[in-house]
């Protein structure tokens, strides 16, 4: 092939062809006539390292191997997509196609989150670009967004619904009044949840998400190690009805904002007013809301997971590449976080130190009293009571003699409702542990 015939085209390796890996080879291969048409060059995989070789693949004449690291020392491939997910080998893989000067497309928000700072500055002390469109809500262009669309922003928050699992098991259990583990088992039938959920329903994958898109809205490190997390496990279907009752719906959701003392990094159910639009965000979509100083509140909304869409993020950034490519222009569309000029100037605050309105629920024995009590004990810390539901017993609370109690409180310092609800906890009159969810706001805007 000369010389100038491969300045028309990107050759790519694929590396890993599961549910993603499958999407994006079918959307390269189907679709190729229309991306040539719009880069103004061909992309072709040349390349595929998969456990399970398909001997159609040699019919389309692209060369196979097991081993993935074949792929990352192949001179004929120009970048490489890793859609293999995990730590290990995606990592090494990953550093050794950046060293033979490849560029890289991954869909793995756990590998960039935890190891993209190294990955980043690897990246730019070669030249090439490590693109990652894919790794945060499928087929939602929200890193885009954050890089070029709003580039001129100034970003305050952003707060988002970026795990689908979590979102289907909170919708079935308001929706159908299911309790978590039924919901649980049968997102796991339908292929929502893996075999181990942990991950989605504690936290963890929208936890890699929010980390990856704090970096991006701030220009800070990736910083996964200091976001706080918390899960739906906990979460009842008498929660989910209680807060329907003051008007509110539980979303599990990433909130990151910057603030005069820091930026919050946290992960957790939230309550939000039924009336803002993500409160209104049902099964396995997602959806991020961006509050700019220019823009104000935008919000994005699709498909978080599968195949098809979040396929076509990663084909969205091979045809980035290609452009920047073909013009010459590569190094327009590494993403910021692979510079050295991040901000040092904003910590990621403690939990202890956000502000938030909470919902507690508190199972106390059915005394006279008893709710003067912990009128007095959140008093004693500054705390008022903006809402209360105080209802009969039935069902566990009657055979154990407790009534559950629902209090709305004004905004406070996490660390002073730890004490109250620590104080609380110690009264004699209180059966069993508080259950406390965050209250967000949003300054009654478009979230």
């Amino acid at each position: 092939m000369s010389q100038e015939s491969d300045k028309q085209r990107l050759r790519i390796g694929l590396c890993g062809l599961g549910t993603v890996g499958g999407g994006t080879l079918r959307l390269l291969t189907t679709k190729q006539a229309e991306i040539t048409r719009r880069v103004g060059m061909t992309l072709d995989i040349v390349h595929v390292a998969t456990r399970r070789p398909d001997a159609s693949l040699q019919e389309l004449g692209i060369r196979i191997s097991q081993d993935v690291f074949d792929v990352a020392r192949n001179p004929d491939v120009d970048i490489l997509v890793e859609l293999m997910g995990g730590f290990e080998p995606a990592l090494e893989l990953v550093l050794l196609a950046i060293e033979n000067g490849k560029h890289v497309v991954t869909a793995n928000k756990a590998l960039i989150a935890v190891h993209g700072n190294v990955i980043f500055e690897a990246a730019r002390k070669k030249g090439v670009v490590v693109a990652y469109e894919s790794a945060v809500a499928g087929g939602i262009p929200i890193i885009k967004a954050l890089r070029e669309g709003l580039a001129a922003n100034s970003i305050h928050w952003l707060a988002g619904i970026i795990n689908g699992t979590s979102n289907y098991i909170l919708t079935e259990m308001g929706e159908r009044k299911r309790d978590f583990p039924e919901v649980l088992k049968e997102a796991q039938q339908l292929g929502y949840a893996e075999a181990d959920p942990t991950f989605d329903v504690e936290g963890i994958d929208a936890a890699h998400k929010l980390t990856i898109l704090a970096a991006n809205a701030f220009g800070i490190a990736l910083q996964f190690e200091k976001i706080y997390t918390e899960g739906i496990s906990k979460i009842t279907t008498a929660d989910i009805a209680y807060a329907e009752e003051l008007g509110y719906r539980i979303k599990h959701l990433g909130i990151t904002r910057i603030t005069p003392k820091g930026i919050e990094l946290r992960v957790h159910p939230t309550l939000v007013s039924e009336r803002q639009l993500i409160a209104n965000v049902n099964g396995v979509m997602n959806a991020v809301v961006v509050k700019g100083d220019s823009a104000g509140s935008t919000l994005y909304y699709g498909a978080g997971a599968g195949a098809n869409a979040t396929a076509s993020s990663v084909v969205a950034d091979l045809i980035d590449i290609a452009r920047a490519g073909k013009d010459d222009r590569t190094g327009s569309v590494i993403p910021p976080l692979a510079f050295s000029n991040l901000r040092t100037d904003l910590e990621i605050l403690d939990i202890s130190e956000i502000e938030s309105e909470y919902y507690l629920r508190i199972s106390a024995y059915d005394r006279v009293g008893v709710m003067a009590k912990i009128s007095q004990v959140l008093t004693n810390y500054g705390i008022n009571i903006e809402a209360v539901i105080q209802k009969e017993p039935h069902g566990a609370d009657l055979e154990k003699g407790t009534v559950p109690m629902v209090l709305l409180t004004s905004r406070i310092l996490e660390k002073t409702m730890d004490i109250a609800i620590g104080v609380i906890e110690s009264l004699d009159e209180v059966a069993d542990s508080v259950t406390r969810i965050r209250v967000e706001l949003f300054n009654d805007e478009i979230a």
